[in-house]
């Protein structure tokens, strides 16, 4: 099995089992596909003018898509934007919908998207290969010993 060093670093990093790295690009996939298609139509054939925070929201995710398309080839390398989408559908769900809810502001729209950042928490908590995200990232962070460049 090959193993990779993170840069700087003499430690050798286990890559992650083959089987999780389908999985990873499995979730590349389908987030690139069930979002670039939507997005990209939309910036590119607009109904009507976008406004600023709309054109900033759909260009932030079509460049998302795009970049997760990149992560079906590269699942390690992408890896931090799996912790994103981790990050922002947790937030969200923590966050906003709880007030939505209690408010009784609640749309039909805003419930599917609590189902769909719930499910997504599970499956990124289950797809993220952990021993290699502690090793790459985490034990590298918190590293207090300066390395000679």
């Amino acid at each position: 099995m090959k193993s990779t060093t993170v840069l700087g670093s003499r430690e050798p990093i286990k890559r992650p089992p083959k089987f999780r790295l389908w999985l990873m690009r499995g979730l590349y996939f389908l987030t690139f596909i069930g979002l670039a298609y939507e997005t990209w139509e939309y910036l590119l054939f607009p109904t009507e003018p976008l406004d600023y925070l709309s054109g900033v929201a759909f260009s932030f995710w079509a460049a998302y898509a795009t970049l997760m398309g990149i992560g079906i080839r590269y699942p390690l390398k992408m890896l931090p934007l799996i912790f994103l989408q981790l990050a922002y559908k947790a937030i969200w769900a923590l966050t906003v919908y709880p007030p939505m809810k209690a408010a009784e502001t609640l749309t039909p729209a805003g419930e599917s998207f609590y189902s769909i950042c719930i499910t997504a928490v599970i499956i990124d908590i289950l797809v993220i290969p952990w021993g290699y995200v502690f090793q790459a990232y985490i034990k590298p962070f918190f590293k207090l010993k300066r390395e000679q460049v």
